[in-house]
C-alpha cells in the first residue's frame, strides 16, 4: 500500500541573477541553525580537452591551496574557527566549491568561497606537490578492481568520447599540468552564465544577495567554448586479464538523460533489478544462489544521454553462470514480468529516499543547483513524486524496450579469465 506523504513546514525558495549572469537561488528552511552554500560550475571533466583530461579535479584540489590573502593554513584555520565545513567535488558536468556553517557565520565563509573561487593563487611549487598527490590517487583507483572497473566501462561505453573519461584525469595529462593551463582553464569555462551559487537553511535571500553580490560582480563574461559532442554507442566486449581473486563484470546499456521524462520509470527499473536487497538480482545471484557478496544496478543520467548497467565480482568458476543470471533477468523486464506489488515497493524505496535526503540541507542545496543547471527552474518534491506515482508496470517494459537493446549492450570483465572467454552469443536478449 502507497504511504501518505505529509508535506513538510513550507519552504521558501527564491531565485536572483546578477547583472553578469550568475544566478542565485535559495532555500529558506524554517527550524535550521546551519546553511548549506555551493559555488557550482556547469563544467566537469567531459570539458575539458584532451591533453588536459582531469585538469578540472585538479583545480578542485588546488583551490585550497592558498589565495592572495590567505595561506593554505589560513584557509583551514578559519573554517575550523567557525566550526564549519568546506570541500569541492568534481563530476563529468560539474564542479563544485560547497561548505555548512551556522547561520551567523555565513558572510564569513561567502567570503572564503569566493577567494577561493575567484582568487587562488596555484603556486608552482604547490602545483608540482599536488600532482603527485592526484596520480597517487589515480593509482590507488587502478589498485581497487571494483573502482576500476567502471573507469574501464566509461571508456568503452563512450567510446573515447571525453564522458567517459576517468574525473581524475590519467598520470599523463596529470603530470603535464603547469598554473598557466590551470589559470587559463577557469578563464575558459569559469563563466557567469555557467555559475550558479545555491544556499540552503538558515539563509536570508536579499541578506544571502548582498554578502555575495560584490564578491562575484567582478567575474566577466566571455565567448563560451563549444561544449562536447553527444557520444555515439557501440557494442563491445573487453575483457582484462589481471591475476585477481575475483573476476569483475560490468555489462551496461544505453539509458536516459538527465532530462528525459523516461528518467522516472528507468529509476524505478534499475530499483526492481538491482538497486536494493529485495531487488531481483540481489535475491537471485546472492540470497538464492550465492554466487555474490553483492551485486547492484547502477542509473547514471547525463545532459543528452545515460547508461543503465549491473555490476558484480564473482568467483571465476561462476562468472558465465553470473552473467547468464543477469542476462536472464532483462529478458523478465523486456517480457513485461512486472507486477503491480513489486513495482509498487520500488515507487515506495525511491519516494523514501527523495524525502529522507530532504532532510539534510547539503542534499536540498545540491538539489537547488541541480534543478537550476538542468531545467532552468526549481522542481518541488511534490511533483518528483507524482511523476513516480503515474509510472505503470507498462511504462517500465517500454523502457526496458527502448534502452534495454543488442546495439547498446557492453561488457567490461576484469580479473583472473582469458582475453577470448566471452562472444556476442553471451549477450543475447
Amino acid at each position: 500500500m502507497s504511504a501518505v506523504v505529509t508535506p513538510p513546514p513550507q519552504t521558501t525558495h527564491r531565485l536572483s541573477v546578477l547583472d553578469n549572469g550568475v544566478r542565485v537561488i535559495t532555500e529558506t528552511l524554517p527550524s535550521t541553525y546551519s546553511v548549506s552554500v555551493g559555488v557550482w560550475v556547469d563544467s566537469g571533466s567531459r570539458d575539458e580537452a584532451d591533453d588536459v583530461a582531469g585538469i578540472s579535479h585538479f583545480i578542485e584540489h588546488m583551490v585550497f591551496k592558498g589565495t592572495g590573502r590567505r595561506s593554505a593554513l589560513d584557509i583551514a584555520k578559519q573554517i575550523d574557527r567557525i566550526g564549519g565545513m568546506a570541500n569541492a567535488f568534481t563530476s563529468k558536468e560539474h564542479t563544485c566549491f560547497h561548505a555548512k556553517v551556522l547561520r551567523d557565520h555565513l558572510p564569513v565563509m561567502v567570503d572564503l568561497l569566493a577567494d577561493l573561487f575567484l582568487a587562488s593563487v596555484f603556486d608552482p611549487v604547490e602545483v608540482d606537490r599536488e600532482k603527485q598527490v592526484v596520480i597517487q590517487e589515480i593509482k590507488m583507483v587502478e589498485d581497487a578492481p571494483e573502482e576500476f572497473i567502471h573507469v574501464l566501462f566509461g571508456r568503452h561505453f563512450f567510446d573515447d568520447n571525453p564522458l567517459g573519461r576517468p574525473v581524475s584525469g590519467t598520470i599523463d595529462t596529470v603530470a603535464g599540468l603547469d598554473r598557466e593551463r590551470l589559470i587559463r582553464h577557469m578563464g575558459d569555462h569559469y563563466l557567469p552564465r555557467r555559475v550558479v551559487i545555491a544556499a540552503a537553511g538558515a539563509v536570508e535571500h536579499d541578506h544571502f544577495l548582498d554578502i555575495l553580490r560584490p564578491l562575484f560582480a567582478v567575474l566577466n563574461q566571455r565567448p563560451e567554448p563549444p561544449r562536447p559532442l553527444k557520444p555515439e554507442l557501440r557494442p563491445s566486449i573487453e575483457v582484462y586479464p589481471r591475476d585477481l581473486e575475483q573476476v569483475h563484470l560490468c555489462l551496461g546499456t544505453l539509458g536516459p538523460a538527465v532530462t528525459d521524462e523516461d528518467l522516472y520509470p528507468t529509476t524505478l527499473l534499475n530499483v526492481i533489478l538491482g538497486g536494493n536487497m529485495s531487488s531481483r538480482l540481489f535475491q537471485e545471484v546472492r540470497e538464492n544462489r550465492g554466487l555474490a557478496y553483492s551485486i547492484c544496478s547502477f542509473l547514471s543520467s547525463y545532459v543528452e544521454i545515460g547508461s543503465l548497467g549491473v555490476y558484480v565480482a564473482v568467483d571465476p568458476a561462476t562468472t558465465h553462470q553470473t552473467l547468464e543470471i543477469i542476462i536472464e533477468q532483462l529478458r523478465g523486464l523486456l517480457r513485461g514480468d512486472i507486477e503491480a506489488a513489486e513495482l509498487g515497493a520500488a515507487k515506495e524505496h525511491i519516494k523514501g529516499s527523495i524525502l529522507l535526503s530532504a532532510e539534510n540541507s547539503d542534499n536540498r542545496m545540491t538539489r537547488l543547483a541541480r534543478n537550476l543547471i538542468h531545467f532552468d527552474r526549481y522542481i518541488p518534491y511534490e511533483t518528483v513524486i507524482e511523476k513516480i506515482e503515474a509510472v505503470t508496470p507498462d511504462d517500465v517494459q517500454r523502457v526496458a524496450e527502448k534502452f534495454i537493446r543488442p546495439r547498446y549492450l557492453n561488457l567490461v570483465v576484469l580479473g583472473p579469465i582469458a582475453k577470448n572467454a566471452f562472444n556476442p552469443t553471451h549477450l543475447v536478449l
